[in-house]
């Protein structure tokens, strides 16, 4: 059901010569332009009780009345899946998110998806895009995800991540053993062969890794890795391009690997690893209303503590 909330405002003299559209992209930044834009085109915004066009210009001391219209953004259906909600207020929501869990649905995973768990903890949520889901994580990848539960908050959650002003740090156990630190600064894009996959391509969107060595085993590292930008399977792609794919990864770990040495325990633990070993373990953000600068760390899920339990005891 349509939310409608109503704003006015007087236009500051000193945006005398200003388009409509730019003026009230000045007065409401809690919302994106092109929210603004269709309530515009919609004629949900008025100024002195006419409708004008969006690049109208403006004198200043005019009245401005947004009647703001907010739709449903979505038609899937909530299903009471359980979340492991770490974090939660009026404007945002933490989940710790499990193995396994899709976020969005898709060919293939049109239900029992987080979009229908927070649609079924939050009805609400339907009026946001993607239900307030703001980045992802993949189908195989645990860990920290945050959730707008406003408009104005997704706004500015989807803003503070395109200024990378949020941060993402993750536990990745790779194959080899790594000497030190660095950062990888490659782009990356669609793969010219396999369109499913990423690469790093010439020409793609640029995209920033760092990482740094956090434990060593005999025959793997496990990393600490930090995003400076957020490409789709971009810590995976830029790991495996520099010869240290991660465990488990089934897409972009190449052929599996026993290591030289290895003991029987530690093969089969490492070549029956399902998944990628990849965990988003975490998240730092300002608030979107507050400004506040807040964090949330989560461990490890089991399956990926248990292999590491095991490599940590097969070291000779």
């Amino acid at each position: 059901m349509p939310l409608n909330q109503q704003f006015v405002s007087k236009v500051p003299p000193e945006m005398d010569g200003q388009r409509l559209d730019q003026v009230v992209a000045s007065l409401y930044p809690q919302y994106s332009r092109s929210q603004l834009q269709k309530w515009i085109k919609g004629g949900h915004v008025s100024v002195d009780d006419k409708i004008i066009k969006p690049k109208e210009r403006l004198t200043g001391g005019e009245e401005i009345i947004i009647n703001a219209i907010q739709e449903p953004q979505t038609e899937f259906a909530p299903e009471d899946i359980p979340l492991d909600i770490v974090y939660e207020d009026a404007a945002l929501m933490v989940l710790n998110k499990p193995v396994g869990l899709v976020v969005h649905p898709a060919a293939g995973n049109w239900s029992g998806t987080l979009v229908n768990a927070l649609l079924h903890h939050n009805p609400q949520l339907e009026m946001l895009p993607r239900a307030g889901i703001v980045h992802r994580l993949d189908k195989d990848t645990s860990g920290l995800m945050v959730v707008a539960k406003t408009l104005e908050a997704h706004t500015s959650l989807v803003a503070a991540l395109q200024i990378r002003d949020v941060s993402r740090e993750y536990l990745a156990l790779v194959h080899g053993n790594v000497v030190a630190g660095a950062t990888i600064v490659a782009n990356l894009g669609r793969h010219p062969q396999d369109r499913k996959r990423q690469a790093v391509v010439e020409g793609g969107k640029e995209a920033i890794t760092h990482y740094r060595v956090e434990e060593r085993f005999a025959h793997h590292t496990l990393l600490r890795v930090s995003l400076e930008t957020g490409r789709t399977h971009q810590i995976r792609v830029h790991l495996s391009s520099k010869h240290m794919p991660i465990v488990g990864d089934q897409v972009y770990g190449g052929r599996p690997r026993v290591p030289r040495g290895a003991t029987e325990t530690e093969r089969l633990a490492v070549q029956s690893f399902p998944r990628q070993a990849l965990h988003a373990t975490r998240l730092g953000l300002k608030h979107p209303v507050s400004g506040e600068a807040m964090q949330w760390e989560v461990a490890m899920p089991e399956d990926m503590a248990t292999l590491l339990t095991v490599l940590r005891d097969e070291q000779p």
